[in-house]
């Protein structure tokens, strides 16, 4: 097994296509054949089901996958620690952060990074906590940044700022005003939420069951993916939601959500990465950027 099969083993599943991998890597797509069949070849194991043109991961090809990424995550980890060395801090950065991390947090530390570190290159790809922990697991993210409760127990975790949370309603909703709510009228209003595995959800979940509420009794109108999804859900009228205090600050200031008093405890914004024998000298840059400023030592 080498780590250039490795390599086409892993386009080939993400794509679930041999001629997409090929021109992905870039590669012929016999060369792309090949080197599958002698993976399975060499250990007697299929490791897709080919289906019409495109191929399916087998129960062998699923386990391999895993292993693969951490692999070539480990390789390109010892490369840009080479590319460092005696360099000052150079190489490249991905970066895996929830939705409401990349679009209102970590912009602004970002772009104070790159004008501190311009030699590195940075990568960003935005979804839920759990997949940022997930990718980060898998080696497709050097870091992410997540809400408090993100999964990733093999992962180190490491509190970098805290972030309020609010509920807020229309103008219009009969709970703007109210200056409580009792548990009846909390199961009987109608909620926007976001899906299962989201920060603001969980953090959500745990407020309602200090008030003896189960989110599973909530009367939930709309499942979105997103905040600007549920903000806007919300401005028009459909029920209550669980915001950032900065996603929420400019609606509430125009006049178009009111917020609710009702407790909802900060959350953290935590850095995740995978344990490592070596200090990372871009990732350690970043963190200083994010903590101390643009004065971190080169």
């Amino acid at each position: 097994m080498t780590l250039e099969q490795l390599r086409i083993f892993v386009a080939v599943a993400e794509r679930e296509h041999v001629s997409a991998a090929a021109r992905a890597l870039p590669l012929a797509q016999s060369a792309v054949s090949a080197a599958i069949s002698a993976l399975e070849a060499r250990h007697g194991a299929a490791l897709f089901d080919r289906i019409g043109r495109r191929v399916a991961l087998t129960d062998a090809g699923r386990m391999l996958l895993g292993q693969a990424r951490v692999i070539l995550a480990d390789v390109a980890e010892a490369q840009a620690a080479l590319a460092e060395h005696g360099a000052g801090v150079r190489g490249s950065l991905s970066v895996f952060a929830s939705q409401t991390i990349a679009g209102y947090w970590l912009p602004r530390h970002l772009v104070a990074f790159r004008r501190a570190y311009p030699r590195v290159e940075l990568r960003l790809a935005v979804g839920n906590s759990a997949d940022a922990a997930k990718a980060v697991e898998e080696g497709r993210a050097d870091v992410g940044f997540v809400e408090d409760d993100a999964p990733g127990e093999r992962l180190t975790r490491e509190r970098l700022a805290l972030d309020g949370l609010i509920l807020v309603v229309a103008p219009s909703h009969p709970w703007a005003g109210r200056s409580e709510l009792s548990r009846e009228e909390l199961e009987a209003g109608e909620w926007v939420l976001r899906e299962p595995g989201s920060g603001t959800r969980s953090a959500l979940e745990r407020a309602l069951t200090r008030r003896g509420v189960a989110l599973e009794r909530l009367r939930v109108a709309l499942t979105l993916p997103s905040n600007e999804a549920k903000r806007a859900a919300v401005e028009a009228g459909l029920g209550a939601t669980a915001l950032s205090a900065s996603v929420a600050a400019p609606s509430l200031e125009a006049g178009l959500l009111a917020q609710v008093p009702f407790e909802i405890e900060s959350r953290a914004f935590s850095l995740l990465r995978r344990p490592s024998r070596r200090p990372h000298r871009v990732v350690d840059a970043l963190r200083a950027v994010i903590r101390e400023g643009i004065g971190a030592p080169r």
